[in-house]
């Protein structure tokens, strides 16, 4: 007697092929998967043969500052730095109940999507650190149905003020699991390379992963990439490190590219793209032709170093849109890259599941296979084409065993001439 049992399930399994199999659940686990079988459950869904794919990952969030569009004013120029600024007035009215409130509104809108691994920014610029202990909070109420990192983030730059690099340290403290930085928002370049190396002394100082907004913006001078390639490269911390945006990559010319890939294969660090919000905020003082604005996608794929797409903003001063939907993010990075081959596809629905579970370094618990915690969806789908393509319905959210969410895909009725 199974706890849960999924019958006639489309597998993506780890070597990406698809098998048609059931599936057991014990004790939050997967306990058994077979082409048949036997036995009964006290929960059987039969799955019809739809795609069942390990759980979307959003590698890239700012939950303290989603569901804030409009607030205190909406941003007219879409520009980075104008998000800012509008953000930097609205953190000041910020409360526990307030940040918690759109947080968890916003993981359950990520969660009935498929997302159960979530890595969110917060911004730990503001002394009282009213953010950060609401997230705290947040982690430790969602664990039993989604894994939220926190990573660290000083938005206004780790030498903004005189107290910023002190309030990273006790974010890092009170359980930020992950050091973050904006080198490239820093006061002169001296101080973004100055705090890149904190960033790593920090994090081998408290055994923490690092994942800094590096060079998001098009200049093409703006080169803090090739700091946090020599310091992995030094450190051997590698593939716990993630550099996110890295939208300047986009406007370097090739032969300094090309220069510098070979340096990243050397520290097979991970890579963060944001389609939705790259494509929206860079490239708006180009005339034409515009520069799409995101980073070398394609080409980091190519050369074998693991990317992940993320959301970044979900309704917030940057970015008016954004459901939580991680198939949006795929479908739109597929458009940006250019990446529309079969083979290209898949790879970005591997960038917004096991990519991200790479990123954020829960490789051990993830995956759909015998003995690892039952965290699975079920989409409305045959194949990940197929899922990205049509944005398909996730049917069913199983989290640690146990039946998160159902939601009915839509059945349109056709009949065939218009009727009163």
């Amino acid at each position: 007697m199974y706890d849960l049992l999924l019958r006639h399930c489309r597998l993506l399994q780890t070597d990406q092929t698809i098998a048609e199999v059931d599936i057991a659940v014990e004790q939050g686990k997967i306990s058994a998967i077979a082409p048949h079988l036997p036995g009964n459950a006290k929960i059987t869904l039969d799955i019809h043969k739809h795609l069942v794919s390990p759980p979307f990952v959003e590698s890239h969030l700012h939950l303290d500052s989603a569901l804030t569009a409009g607030e205190p004013r909406w941003n007219q120029s879409g520009t980075l730095f104008e998000g800012i600024e509008i953000w930097r007035e609205r953190k000041q009215n910020l409360s526990l109940e307030d940040v918690k409130q759109r947080a968890i509104a916003t993981l359950k809108q990520q969660a009935t999507q498929g997302v159960l691994f979530v890595r969110s920014h917060v911004d730990v610029s503001e002394a009282s650190l009213t953010a950060l202990q609401a997230l705290l909070e947040i982690r430790e109420a969602v664990k039993s149905w989604i894994t939220l990192q926190i990573v660290a983030f000083p938005q206004d730059g780790f030498y903004g003020s005189s107290q910023t690099e002190i309030l990273v340290e006790k974010a890092l403290d009170l359980g930020a699991d992950v050091v973050g930085g904006i080198p490239h928002y820093e006061l002169t370049r001296e101080d973004g390379v100055n705090s890149v190396h904190q960033i790593f002394a920090l994090a081998q100082k408290y055994d923490r992963l690092i994942d800094i907004h590096c060079d998001e913006i098009d200049d093409e001078q703006s080169r803090f990439l090739e700091v946090v390639a020599a310091c992995a490269i030094r450190s051997g911390l590698g593939s716990r490190v993630s550099a996110s945006h890295t939208t300047a990559f986009g406007s370097y010319n090739n032969a300094y590219a090309t220069k510098l890939m070979g340096f990243l294969q050397r520290t097979q660090i991970n890579f963060i793209a944001n389609p939705l919000i790259n494509i929206t905020l860079q490239g708006r003082t180009d005339t034409y032709p515009k520069r799409r604005g995101i980073t070398r996608v394609k080409e980091l794929w190519q050369q074998g170093l693991n990317v992940s797409f993320g959301h970044d903003c979900v309704q917030d001063p940057w970015y008016s849109f954004g459901r939580g939907n991680m198939l949006d993010v795929a479908f739109m990075g597929l458009h940006v890259c250019q990446m529309t081959g079969i083979a290209e596809i898949d790879a970005c629905y591997d960038m917004i599941t096991r990519n991200g579970a790479k990123t954020l370094n829960v490789e051990a618990e993830y995956g759909v296979e015998i003995g690892k915690p039952a965290n699975l969806i079920v989409l409305d789908a045959k194949d990940r084409y197929d899922a990205i393509c049509r944005r398909s319905t996730v049917c069913y959210v199983i989290a640690q065993g146990k039946l998160l969410a159902r939601t009915e895909a839509p059945r349109p009725h056709w009949y065939g001439t218009a009727v009163c």
